[in-house]
């Protein structure tokens, strides 16, 4: 029996497995098509695409109609497992051979009374660290004979400026227990000077492990970002752990050094400062508080009425208070939503820099209640601050900057902010990521290339019923590189070699240019035809993307020309790519706390949840810290 004959009677055979578990390419050509006569009938029969074929064709069409189409799924969330701790190896600090000695090093002098015998304790200790910091630790004790934090019989001053430091962790958004270290008494019993060494060079090597545990912790983060989920991507600074010890041993000032290495940009020292007046102050502000839910919408009667009028008597700003004092005094309370509370509430939000629109939703109950306590505050305020480890100390004279929560897109520029403008991000289906990288192209009269997830999840459940569809809209398909009509694609296969692509056009989903970061998850910046989105409060709407409402602003920004040069390009008609001359960094970010340019906190909607998943992640890394005691 020839191999094609045991291919068709396999495919007989497993007509179930076919329909079910086909992983062919999508083509115009089929393994049915094979079966009924080769390339020139299948053709023939393709001329009316979508109709079954006599015989065991019909039977497998009806099974494959029957399937759901699959399904292309985003990243996920993980459980955050946190950086494992191992025993520092102090037991190879010390020379086999000699017992207590140090090797070829010897002791200063002014060690041997009363440390003479210290190293010969090392052995003993048991002191766990994250692996980094257990590998610069060996490393820097292995060559060395002296010690950097004890003295005589007790702890130096150097020691004693080191913890001031590391107390002082919950200043930087840290956490002060994962620096803790026992101090020996300063009164000890001088008759048994074994158990005070041994209790020093405990304190030696604690002190180590927890000063580099505060400095990789700062300069980088607790938190490795790519252990949260696959939508953040984040190459990890390196920290050099054993230099740090080396500058350790000659400085002068120990507590100047370990500060310095804290997060020194402007935006950083604006959320630094947030948290010191925030933990300065009670949280007694006066408040409203309104059900969670509420949508008022005019001409509606709702009891919490009387709420979202209290919440303007508080937050609203004594002109607009005076504006409609006659409104706010005749109101007894109704739940009655009157054309004049109407105005009224469209004046507030028109304040607040919401829509005027007189709907009370999310964002209009957040102005009226206060929208964070000084605890949720807080918490924001730990959360970006680990964030901001991750970016660079310093985002660069002349960047991009994306905030999610915020909706907002930021141009600086010779370190000032130009401009801001609204974006509209990935939807919480569809989340855009949070990564950083470079601005590269500037692309005119873009094509769309559709990605496989929306052909997939959306395109494929309409071609399946009518092949023809992409035909008529417009949209170009290639095959394996070939271009094919749409009806001409068997939607049962498999899309993986299929491209779909819209061209150029006043209702290109990309509008009329878009601005490219070349990266992984084929995120970018670009226009879009759906203005109206640019409108709402909440923007998370696209499919991951970033929508600009200014694109040609943007563009004619990063590439350093004007407005109206981006102009004749896009009135050219021609699809062109524009070099951006110099890169430009541009950060994709998600903060929920962060500066205006005044250098002004301001707090956003936790719109992917994603604080919540920081929040478990900071609580894995404590459990893991602290297992031992």
């Amino acid at each position: 029996m020839n191999i094609f004959k045991s291919a068709v009677i396999v495919a007989l055979m497993s007509g179930c497995a076919i329909a079910t578990m086909d992983v062919r390419p999508a083509s115009a050509i089929t393994l049915m098509d094979l079966i009924r006569g080769g390339k020139k009938r299948a053709a023939h029969e393709q001329v009316q695409p979508g109709q079954p074929a006599p015989g065991f064709d019909t039977m497998l069409q009806q099974e494959q109609r029957a399937v759901a189409p699959p399904k292309i799924s985003g990243p996920r969330y993980y459980t955050y497992k946190a950086e494992p701790l191992r025993r520092v190896q102090t037991d190879r600090l010390v020379d086999p051979v000699v017992t207590g000695s140090v090797g070829s090093y010897g002791l200063p002098p002014m060690l041997r009374v009363p440390l003479a015998n210290a190293r010969q304790f090392l052995p003993e200790v048991d002191v766990s660290a994250p692996a980094g910091v257990a590998k610069a630790m060996e490393s820097f004790y292995g060559g060395r004979s002296d010690f950097l934090w004890i003295a005589g019989s007790g702890i130096n001053s150097r020691a004693k400026a080191a913890i001031a430091v590391l107390k002082d962790a919950a200043k930087v958004g840290l956490d002060p227990a994962d620096y803790a270290v026992a101090v020996p008494a300063d009164a000890f019993d001088r008759g048994d000077m074994i158990t005070r060494e041994k209790d020093l060079v405990r304190f030696e090597i604690a002190m180590s492990a927890a000063v580099l545990t505060y400095v990789q912790d700062t300069v980088r983060g607790r938190i490795d970002p790519n252990r949260i989920s696959g939508y953040h991507d984040f190459k990890r600074k390196t920290v050099d752990l054993a230099g740090f010890l080396e500058k350790l041993a000659t400085t002068s000032d120990v507590a100047a050094l370990i500060e310095s290495q804290n997060p020194k940009s402007s935006q950083f020292l604006a959320l630094k400062r947030e948290l010191e007046r925030l933990r300065a102050e009670t949280d007694a502000t006066p408040r409203v508080e309104i059900a969670p839910g509420t949508l008022l919408k005019p001409g509606d009667s709702n009891p919490e009425l009387a709420n979202i009028v209290a919440g303007i008597r508080l937050k609203a700003s004594e002109a607009l208070k005076t504006e409609h004092a006659v409104v706010l005094a005749s109101y007894q309370g109704a739940p009655e939503y009157t054309p004049e509370l109407v105005s009224l509430v469209e004046a507030f939000q028109k304040e607040k820099g919401l829509k005027p629109d007189g709907i009370v939703g999310q964002a209009s109950i957040r102005a009226l209640t206060g929208g964070e306590t000084t605890a949720t505050k807080i918490d924001k305020l730990e959360v970006a601050m680990e964030q901001a480890r991750w970016l660079p100390d310093g985002l660069g004279d002349r960047y991009v900057f994306i905030n999610q929560p915020a909706f907002m897109a930021y141009y600086t520029e010779g370190g000032t902010e130009q401009f801001s403008m609204r974006v509209v991000v990935g939807s919480k289906a569809n989340q855009t990521y949070f990564f950083q990288d470079e601005i590269q192209t500037v692309e005119v009269n873009p094509y769309w290339g559709v990605p496989q997830s929306i052909i997939v999840n959306e395109m494929l459940p309409k071609l399946r019923s009518d092949p023809s569809y992409l035909d008529r809209m417009g949209y170009q398909v290639e095959v394996g590189g070939r271009a094919v009509p749409s009806s001409a694609v068997n939607w049962y296969g498999s899309t993986a070699s299929v491209s779909v692509r819209q061209p150029p056009s006043s209702d290109n989903a990309l509008g009329e240019l878009k601005i490219l970061f070349p990266n992984s998850h084929a995120i970018y910046m670009h226009d879009t035809p759906s203005k109206s989105f640019f409108k709402r409060d909440q923007r998370a709407l696209s499919h991951g993307c970033v929508r600009l409402s200014e694109p040609r602003r943007m563009a004619a920004a990063v590439l350093g020309v004007s407005m109206e040069e981006v102009a004749s390009e896009i009135a050219s008609g021609r699809n062109k790519a524009l070099p951006v001359s110099q890169k430009i960094p541009v950060y994709v970010s998600y903060f929920t706390a962060w500066p205006n340019k005044e250098g002004k906190v301001e707090y956003f909607n936790d719109v992917y949840g994603r604080d919540m998943y920081m929040n478990r992640a900071f609580e894995a890394t404590r459990k893991a810290r602290h297992a031992e005691g």
